[in-house]
């Protein structure tokens, strides 16, 4: 009966790499998002989206995500062996999380950012998660 109450735990590696899955794929789905709405782009919105969100990501990546990928890949790694599946994040990291996914939507269902002005900024986290996520693959292999 106490089985039911344990915490799922994994290895430290396996929670690194659950870590780059989740930080590709929410860079990808970001990136995913801001491509659908560039039907609705005048051409010149559309350069301005496709030349601004890749800089952008750059520059996230590189002064921003990278350092917070090593300094997560570091603190999991001096985990005990096996550690629970959520700790792949501090817990006061979720709350941010969910602040910032809520606010993306809002923006995303509201006409209070233009779509050209919203998409590079999608582009530009999605584009940074994404590159910064190698650090995690890295640590793993």
């Amino acid at each position: 009966m106490n089985n039911i109450f344990k915490k799922p735990a994994v290895s430290r590696n396996w929670l690194i790499l659950i870590s780059g899955i989740l930080w590709s794929g929410t860079g990808i789905l970001l990136i995913g998002i801001a491509s659908k709405w560039f039907s609705l782009f005048e051409s010149w919105q559309m350069i301005f989206a496709l030349t601004a969100g890749p800089l952008l990501g750059l520059v996230i990546a590189w002064f921003g995500f990278k350092n917070l990928a090593h300094k997560n890949a570091d603190r999991i790694s001096s985990y005990p062996d096996k550690v629970c599946i959520f700790a792949f994040q501090r817990w006061q990291m979720y709350f941010l999380i969910v602040v910032m996914m809520s606010m993306g939507i809002y923006m995303r269902h509201t006409a209070l950012i233009p779509k050209f002005l919203l998409a590079p900024v999608y582009i530009g986290i999605g584009s940074a998660l994404f590159l910064a996520s190698f650090v995690y693959y890295k640590k793993v292999f």
